[in-house]
């Protein structure tokens, strides 16, 4: 008996070990790296504390968050508004264009640039398919917004939490800084698109047919998603609240929901284990180069000037330092490195990181899930291209947003 059953074992873990993504891989391979880093005295226990702590209630919110984004997703928000918004076009594509580049910025100020990569790419790309509407122009629409419009709010991106932190800026303090540099990077992102992918040369059409009007499978389970995501974004900009307690609340509401009406669809593959993997491993392997000579190479790279060359230097390097490794762990390295009173040099950072990280599949979080997502669907980007397009934004909206932010602080 024992025997059959490892028998039977050894064939299960195999397979379900070669149908891990390489991204489970990646974000395995980061965690063992910094626990044995810290296991071993490479990385000092204190540091490694101070960052765990740190990261708690990051984490707690980005596992809330995600939940509700793909519950909602399940309750049909994001494909009525993708619907919404093409009807709403009329069948005229710049009108469409304005409408697209609104909608996945929203869904990225309120509700995080991964929400916007893994939920809305496959609605857009869907959409696209129902309607006639080329499918890479907004598939572009969506990853350079996931990005570029991740700027404004605390809960737009895990940078932004980390920087609100550092600088003691609630969520309307935050914007009431960044709401200039957002519009700045939004009308540099917009410009690309519309050159790059949307223009009549490039999009092959000049009509598209508007869907027909969208028909929710569980209108009650539509509601209350719709209401939950909008209490959440109320939450965090009226009241003082935690942005873990927000989206644990609003999360629970919709579980609660799924729950009464739809319960096969509870299941713990709902929770970003990947994700809640992958950034504790990305701090810890960051905190242990960082002890081993990454932090004087910043030193020198950065400077401490925190006037408007010393920003436009500091986002520069933010944004190359992104695309090298990825957004978060360059923004974890630059901050370490940025004085403590320069509070303009380390926001040029946050511009840097999130709005520059546009030229390689790797520089983002999003934009690897991005690519995937795509992938999935069936539509093929051309990495070439991407690259040299992305290059053309990553600076345009960089350095116009930094700019913006000088006028601003």
């Amino acid at each position: 008996m024992r025997n059959d059953h490892s028998t039977s074992v050894g064939p299960r873990l195999g397979a379900r070990v070669r149908r891990l993504h390489p991204l489970d891989w990646l974000a395995g391979g980061l965690l063992l790296t910094g626990v044995i880093a810290a296991a071993t005295g490479l990385l000092p226990a204190g540091p490694a504390q101070d960052q765990m702590r740190r990261i708690g209630p990051l984490l707690a919110f980005l596992a809330t968050v995600i939940v509700l984004a793909e519950l909602a997703g399940r309750a049909q928000v994001f494909d009525v508004v993708a619907a919404w918004v093409a009807r709403a076009g009329r069948g005229r594509y710049p009108l469409l264009f304005a409408l697209c580049v609104a909608f996945a910025s929203l869904t990225t100020i309120t509700l995080n640039l991964d929400t916007t990569a893994v939920l809305l790419t496959p609605v857009m790309l869907a959409l696209a398919g129902r309607v006639g509407i080329a499918a890479v122009p907004l598939a572009m629409t969506t990853v350079w917004l996931a990005n570029t419009a991740s700027l404004l709010l605390p809960v737009s991106n895990l940078t932004n939490l980390l920087a609100a932190e550092r600088v003691a800026l609630t969520p309307t303090g935050l914007a009431a800084v960044m709401w200039l540099p957002q519009l700045a990077a939004l009308g540099a992102t917009a410009l690309c698109l519309w050159v790059f992918y949307w223009r009549r040369g490039r999009r092959g059409a000049d009509t598209y047919t508007p869907p027909p009007v969208p028909s929710p499978d569980d209108r009650v389970l539509l509601a209350v998603s719709s209401v939950a995501c909008a209490g959440f974004l109320l939450a965090i900009l009226v009241v003082d609240v935690p942005l873990w307690s927000a989206s644990l609340v609003a999360t629970a509401v919709v579980v609660a929901a799924f729950a009464v009406r739809r319960r096969a669809e509870l299941r713990l593959s709902l929770v970003p284990w990947r994700l809640l993997v992958l950034v504790p491993g990305m701090f810890l392997v960051v905190e242990t180069v960082n002890a081993h000579g990454l932090h004087e190479l910043l030193v020198r790279a950065l400077g401490s000037d925190d006037g408007l060359a010393g920003m436009l230097r500091t986002a520069g390097v933010g944004a190359g330092l992104a695309n090298v490794l990825n957004n978060l762990p360059a923004y974890v390295a630059g901050e370490a490195v940025v004085p403590a009173g320069n509070h303009h040099q380390l926001l040029a950072l946050l511009v840097g990181v999130n709005a520059g990280p546009l030229v390689t599949p790797w520089g983002s979080l999003a934009t690897l899930l991005w690519f995937e997502r795509c992938r999935w669907q069936g539509t093929r980007i051309g990495v070439r291209r991407f690259v040299l397009t992305g290059l053309v934004l990553a600076v345009g909206a960089t350095g116009a947003a930094t700019c913006a932010l000088a006028l601003t602080v």
